[in-house]
């Protein structure tokens, strides 16, 4: 029986999605005109922010920017926000959008040098706890001087490079012929259970390394996006916005390195996952053999790559131009000085951040929806109502819950204003405006590593192609990350009673 165009529609619908994934799609938006009719645009835009975040959680069963594209071009239409709002938000987030075109682009020029150091790491440092922890204390310390996405760039390079070596061979082939990394079809039976360990060992620090660039990213000026805008109304230079959070900052961080070493010891929450002698032996053959048959002019250019990552880290922490612009400069070096100079060898660098580029601006549409609906003012009017003491821990943990829903940035940027107003009226003074400050950084920053779309280098992971391939989904995030979430933002708030 030939198929009909309404079912060849459906088919096409989404891909390869699972049928249940599309009806429930088509089921949103359907129900979003009933709702905007029926309850009102408020409880509407509520709605849609669930099926965004769902959309987000079944990243494995479809990429989130188709599903969240269709809602969000649905949100305009229905008039929830306007495409005026959505380009604002996309223009004040400018800079993070060139980072993600240029500096993702700019590290995977960098691979081979990272491959090189952190394939010998790995084979050396044969305690998970140590590797665990050097990845963790790593990032943290280069978020807060460089930046969380950068770093989260960094890491998503080398746990791709190292998995791609370990899928090739245990998939029968050599190090240097083609292979699908996502196709396990090559795997044999006696071997799969070491492709799952080494993908949980991989998960493992991927989720260290990401909470640690959270870690690192509140404690300075540049370590977060929102953290200069703070800076900037607030009025605080690198050296006491650094002081100024190191009541919170500080025991949050050592809370945090201490949660890193507990959960590899106790096993919790699929930590503890060892890398497999097989894909150990794998590496260290792969090191031999790379390290005997590198050519001098492959040692050429991985110490063009070292010296291209020297300037990276400097340029960066003297802040010599905006970030996007310095990945610009790391692709221009990191090419030109090594000969890779064709087109067709550049564009494969770009595939990486684009799709997840244009998800970001999608993603402004639904925060877009909660400016335009004022979703969050009833929390931001109740907290106002209570008295200046309690208000501190307060805004900590409303900044904390918000930004797990939505966006770290767009909720610091809402709350810094509103106090900012509030300073400006009399109606606080400078030293509770200034404890206000604190909270609001360290709140938008520690409890939002608890869902994925807290923060954009967690997104970011979520959606890169590293993800599907070490089974890294929304869910298992969350999980992996709820011990950290649970002590770092405990930690904070104490902080937040007793310290400031």
């Amino acid at each position: 029986m030939p198929k009909t165009i309404a079912n060849s529609i459906l088919e096409n619908f989404l891909g390869n999605a699972a049928d249940w994934y599309k009806l429930t799609i088509i089921l949103f938006l359907i129900l979003n005109p009933i709702l905007m009719v029926t309850a009102g645009p408020y409880i509407t835009g509520w709605i849609l922010v669930g099926e965004f975040i769902f959309c987000l959680a079944m990243a494995l069963k479809c990429y989130p920017l188709q599903p969240g594209g269709l809602l969000a071009i649905e949100a305009v239409v229905l008039g929830l926000t306007t495409p005026e709002t959505v380009f604002q938000k996309t223009e004040s987030n400018f800079e993070v959008i060139l980072l993600l075109i240029f500096m993702v682009a700019g590290i995977f020029f960098l691979k081979d040098m990272l491959l090189y150091i952190f394939t010998k790491i790995l084979i050396r440092i044969r305690s998970k706890t140590l590797l665990s922890l050097i990845f963790c204390a790593t990032s943290a310390f280069l978020s807060a001087f460089l930046d969380a996405l950068t770093v989260t760039a960094v890491i998503i390079t080398v746990a791709a490079g190292l998995f791609a070596v370990y899928h090739r061979v245990t998939s029968g082939k050599g190090f240097d012929e083609d292979h699908d990394h996502a196709d396990d079809t090559g795997i044999g039976s006696e071997t799969r259970e070491d492709l799952e360990n080494f993908r949980a060992f991989l998960r493992n620090l991927m989720m260290h390394g990401a909470v640690g660039t959270a870690l690192g990213g509140v404690c300075t000026l540049v370590g977060e996006p929102q953290n200069l805008l703070i800076g900037e109304i607030a009025g605080w230079q690198f050296i006491e916005f650094f002081i100024r959070m190191a009541p919170v900052s500080i025991p949050v961080l050592i809370v945090g390195l201490l949660t890193c070493v507990a959960v590899e010891r106790l096993k919790l929450v699929g930590y503890g996952a060892q890398m497999p002698m097989a894909a150990r032996k794998i590496l260290e053959e792969y090191d031999r053999r790379e390290d005997e048959n590198r050519t001098p002019r492959q040692n050429a250019a991985l110490v063009i790559q070292a010296l291209v990552a020297v300037f990276l880290v400097v340029a960066l922490a003297f802040h010599w131009a905006e970030v996007g612009l310095i990945g610009l400069a790391v692709i221009v070096l990191a090419t030109a000085l090594t000969g890779i100079i064709e087109e067709h060898q550049l564009g494969h660098a770009f595939s990486e951040a684009l799709p997840f580029t244009a998800l970001l601006v999608v993603f402004f549409v639904i925060v877009g929806v909660i400016y335009d609906q004022h979703l969050f003012q009833p929390i931001i009017d109740y907290v106002f109502t209570l008295d200046q003491e309690t208000q501190v821990p307060v805004f900590f943990a409303a900044n904390g819950i918000l930004s797990a829903i939505s966006d770290n940035v767009f909720v610091a940027t809402i709350y810094i204003y509103e106090i900012k107003e509030a300073l400006d009226a009399g109606e606080i003074t400078r030293a509770h405006f200034d404890q206000l400050t604190i909270a609001i950084n360290t709140g938008t920053n520690i409890p939002s590593v608890a869902t994925p779309n807290g923060q954009a280098a967690f997104l970011f992971l979520l959606t890169s192609a590293l993800a599907p391939l070490i089974r890294l989904g929304y869910m298992r995030m969350v999980i992996l990350a709820l011990p950290y979430t649970i002590t770092m933002s405990i930690s904070g708030l104490l902080a937040t009673i007793y310290i400031l």
